[in-house]
């Protein structure tokens, strides 16, 4: 991924395999690093490594920041409010899934 497509990306659905380093997640959601490692320690998003100057994220990280960036701004939940609502919906959505499936 080069530079010039990053900020294509923000406008993008992103596939869940593409990888993302900590500045591209960074300019991607137009958040600075210390709210991404804020993201990590509540658990919104997993990184892939140990140091943060080689994390790795896939893209579906961008789609859980996101969503808590809306629960955030529309609601007003504080993060770890908005990472229990984040599982929840996850695992509404999932039950949905396999309903559908077993309805079939």
């Amino acid at each position: 991924m080069t530079k010039q497509n990053l900020p294509a990306l923000s406008s993008e659905v992103l596939e869940e395999d593409i990888e993302l380093t900590l500045a591209q997640l960074c300019r991607t959601c137009q958040l600075p690093a210390d709210q991404i490692v804020d993201l990590v320690d509540e658990g919104v998003i997993e990184p892939m490594g140990r140091d943060p100057s080689g994390w790795r994220f896939y893209g579906i990280s961008v789609r859980r920041i996101r969503c808590v960036q809306r629960l955030r701004q529309d609601l007003g939940v504080n993060m770890a409010g908005a990472a229990l609502a984040l599982d929840l919906l996850e695992e509404l959505e999932q039950l949905r899934a396999r309903l559908q499936r077993l309805e079939r």
